[in-house]
């Protein structure tokens, strides 16, 4: 299929765009575009969000409606991208392609517009014809698609946390990443940390080893499956594992052996389930946000614990965490029974203001264990 449309050249550093228009019948052909979802199950393809289906029934429901009444506009671009070259006629002002060679164009910014405009037209066939102010970034990489969904939806509009989260773990691991556009310094001091990346790493491996508590708990960037099993999202438990687990005071990033460390992770939660959860209760506060935000906290002083003893096993976890909660005073020890951690109890309602008070009280508690009677125990 041969494509000739007028459009403008717009040079932007060392990026070339192409502002034309296209008509809904034209995104509606095969092999016109495609969409590069992140898959929750293998993060080393795709950076799009998950198509949220009431935002394209509404816009479709726009247009269906203002389609008829003679109003229909809109005046926002979209962004396609191609990593090969279109050619341009200055004369003319025109670009001319053959959608064959140069398709599938990728979708950068503005899958949902796309998406309801198609869906109103397969209502109002006539629709085919409203024309979609589009620009083509051409000669990019599926590296620099990335950056550029990032820079696009996360300084202008928000994007899930979870998915800028394995965005920026991806960027971390891409050998090429010094060809890729200039971005944003807040964003650049991320992929350059690649705390992100090493957060996932640990998410991924507690989610799917089925030994581990949290095994299908931690509903993954894009999931739409196994919902009811999950307890937390990927976001807010890498958010607490940057913070807490990989911090320079926290014994465990010592080591290089990421292995190792995932293994040590999972020993840890292993003993607090063992020690908090009774018949299994899936539906425990433990694996909530307030669970991991208070044994996250209390873990440097933990894994000093457990490098001193040269110890990480399941059961010494435990009798550390079992004499600490016998050194709490009254105000806090509750916190070492099961059914202080059941959905509804005490540990759904705390606050960060509590949530810090116990923390302390068990980093404490933990200081003043002797290792030697630790030990024996």
């Amino acid at each position: 299929m041969l494509f000739r449309k007028p459009a403008a050249i717009v040079k932007q550093g060392s990026l070339t765009i192409f502002a034309t228009s296209f008509n809904v019948g034209d995104f509606m052909r095969p092999n016109f575009y495609s969409i590069e979802k992140l898959d929750p199950d293998e993060p080393s393809s795709g950076y799009q969000r998950v198509l949220d289906n009431r935002r394209t029934k509404k816009i479709s429901g726009y247009f269906s409606k203002a389609w008829k009444d003679g109003d229909a506009f809109l005046p926002t671009s979209v962004l396609l991208a191609t990593e090969k070259s279109i050619d341009y006629d200055l004369k003319r002002n025109e670009i001319h392609f053959d959608l064959d060679a140069i398709g599938p164009f990728n979708v950068v910014d503005g899958q949902h517009r796309i998406q309801g405009l198609i869906s109103a037209a397969k209502q109002a066939p006539s629709l085919k014809e409203f024309e979609i102010a589009t620009n083509i970034a051409i000669n990019v990489d599926e590296v620099s698609q990335m950056c550029h969904f990032l820079i696009v939806n996360t300084t202008q509009k928000s994007v899930d946390k979870a998915v800028e989260q394995n965005i920026l773990a991806r960027l971390n691991t891409m050998i090429h990443f010094k060809t890729i556009p200039s971005l944003p310094k807040w964003i650049q001091h991320q992929v350059d940390r690649g705390d992100d990346q090493q957060a996932l790493n640990i998410i991924r491996y507690l989610n799917r080893t089925p030994e581990s508590p949290w095994y299908q708990k931690i509903e993954m960037a894009n999931q739409t499956d196994k919902l009811e099993r999950t307890t937390i999202k990927q976001k807010s438990f890498a958010l607490s594992i940057k913070r807490f687990i990989l911090s320079s005071n926290n014994p465990l990033m010592h080591s290089d052996d990421q292995s190792m460390r995932n293994r040590i992770l999972l020993n840890y939660w292993i003993s607090l389930r063992n020690l908090l959860v009774r018949d299994d209760d899936k539906t425990s506060v433990l694996f909530k946000t307030n669970g991991i935000n208070i044994f996250h906290f209390i873990s440097p002083t933990v894994f000093a614990q457990l490098f001193n003893l040269k110890d990480f096993r399941v059961e010494t976890i435990e009798n550390l965490l079992r004499s600490a909660f016998q050194r709490l005073g009254d105000e806090f020890a509750n916190i070492a029974d099961p059914a202080w951690w059941k959905k509804g109890s005490v540990a759904s309602s705390l606050n960060s203001s509590s949530i810090r008070k116990f923390s302390a009280a068990l980093n404490q508690a933990i200081l003043c264990i002797d290792q030697k009677s630790l030990i024996r125990l």
